[in-house]
């Protein structure tokens, strides 16, 4: 948007695609952030209720029994399965307050996107209208 020279009221095709292509990229950037938090947010889910073993070269994790998705999960290349319960959970921890700041800065631009095009508007024009209407004649 910086490449393109600033006009009053958009009057060049390229400035109006531009935002419209910004403001798309904006809202999308928001939805996948979002979408990527939710993810996250769910094996950080699992995660917490998962009893691990370690098995030769891999780590077992199984969900309890009660719930109706009791499967087994491995993780291969795993030696010690503190790294799947400890540090894999503080790196989904991250990973969704990352996602989150992306999010809210995705939101923020949207934000200012949609107040410039549609958020400008005076008061004055109504207000005189109505006072014409009623034969008052308004005060400077």
């Amino acid at each position: 948007m910086l490449c393109v020279s600033y006009q009053v009221d958009e009057r060049t095709c390229v400035q109006f695609s531009m935002k419209v292509f910004y403001f798309l990229l904006s809202a999308l950037g928001l939805m996948v952030c979002m979408l990527a938090v939710a993810f996250a947010a769910h094996h950080y889910s699992l995660l917490t209720q998962f009893t691990c073993e370690t098995s030769l070269d891999s780590c077992q994790c199984k969900l309890p029994s009660s719930e109706p998705l009791s499967r087994a999960f491995v993780y291969r290349d795993v030696t010690d399965c503190t790294s799947v319960t400890g540090t894999f959970k503080l790196f989904l921890i991250i990973q969704m307050v990352l996602n989150l700041v992306c999010g809210l800065v995705c939101l923020l631009a949207c934000f200012v996107m949609w107040k410039h095009r549609y958020q400008v508007f005076y008061v004055g024009v109504g207000l005189r209208s109505l006072m014409a209407s009623d034969g008052q004649q308004p005060k400077a």
